[in-house]
């Protein structure tokens, strides 16, 4: 593994220079690679692999048509490399589940390994213990757009993590194969299209990430997003300046400088009264924010999370719940805002 300086923390990583794509393909050139589920994270990981040559095979329920049909539409054949969840389960070597609610862990044998998706970790964390894992750390939709601008990006690609126990492991049937999972775990990460892959611990990625997708990435972003929008237009702003004062420039501008160069490089290269703005306002922010982030955290590590989850998905309402909740979120005045700012947007 390359060691890089993390911000003065040396950590270990794997990059595609030291482990191509070639040697994923020859590690895992006599195993079937069985994607549990093909809603939102499945295809991408299942096409990427595809493409890199490694061979894959889909279990899908057949009651959820939309996502059959898709698969079938991916070119994937009826009893050949599509199967119902128990039937890739049972056909796969390497079972991937980009979904927790089946049963695929009561099919894994010995000299077979089982990962999780990116909706999944807390889930098998608490109820399967520690697995082999590969988890992308962006969108699946993303992998699949830069895996199809591979000539352009070369090794330019998201980072992807993997952990492994040695205990759990052996539990489930690897012992004394320890070397060879990890090998095949980093050969999958590198195979769903990653530029790199850094170690953690299972529980860490399953805290990170659950925390993640609360607070900065998902949560925390829309709920801030609504709090200033809402100020702004409380305070006699129209709907589009409040918009493009609290998302557009963000979106498309803002956050590109940090994503090329760095915060600091951002607060560098801006007016002079945002930058002292900025600066004043943003360690309150924190102060603000913190008592929530440590609530959230704990949430997540106690188990409250897992349990929420759980009890809304399987509610026999779920679906249309969370279409109502996506609905009042999409038809809020900022987002139908945003709707038609994007069309004013230059043509790229």
């Amino acid at each position: 593994m390359a060691k890089i300086d993390f911000g003065g923390v040396l950590e270990t990583v794997v990059t595609r220079e030291e482990f191509p794509i070639t040697k994923a393909r020859e590690v895992l050139k006599n195993e079937t690679i069985a994607i549990i589920g093909y809603g939102v994270q499945g295809p991408a990981q299942a096409l990427n692999m595809r493409d890199n040559g490694i061979n894959v095979i889909i279990g899908q329920a057949p009651e959820f048509k939309a996502d059959w049909d898709k698969a079938v539409n991916d070119g994937f054949v009826p009893d050949e490399t599509l199967f119902t969840v128990e039937g890739g389960c049972t056909a796969g070597n390497h079972r991937q589940i980009s979904g927790f609610r089946c049963g695929a862990a009561d099919t894994l044998g010995k000299n077979k390994t089982l990962s999780n998706g990116r909706q999944s970790p807390l889930f098998l964390a608490r109820f399967l213990d520690n697995l082999q894992r590969a988890n992308r750390r962006c969108s699946s939709c993303r992998h699949r757009r830069n895996s199809l601008r591979t000539k352009r990006l070369g090794n330019k690609r998201p980072p992807q993590l993997f952990s492994r126990s040695r205990h759990q492991l052996k539990l489930l049937g690897f012992s004394g194969l320890y070397g060879r999972a990890e090998e095949r775990i980093i050969a999958l990460g590198i195979a769903i299209g990653s530029g790199y892959l850094f170690p953690t611990t299972f529980e860490h990625e399953v805290y990170s990430d659950l925390t993640g997708e609360r607070g900065v990435l998902m949560g925390a972003l829309a709920g801030i997003m609504d709090a200033q929008y809402s100020v702004l237009r409380q305070n006699g702003h129209s709907p589009s300046e409040a918009f493009n004062e609290t998302v557009e420039e963000l979106t498309q501008s803002l956050i590109r400088l940090v994503d090329e160069n760095g915060m600091d490089w951002m607060y560098s290269n801006c007016s002079a009264t945002a930058q002292r703005g900025a600066l004043d306002w943003r360690p309150k922010f924190m102060e603000a924010t913190l008592p929530v982030f440590k609530d959230l955290y704990e949430k997540v590590k106690s188990g409250v999370e897992c349990e929420r989850v759980i009890r809304s998905l399987s509610s026999v309402d779920y679906k249309q719940e969370l279409t109502a909740e996506l609905n009042q979120l999409g038809n809020s005045e900022m987002w139908k805002t945003g709707a038609a700012v994007r069309k004013l947007r230059p043509v790229k």
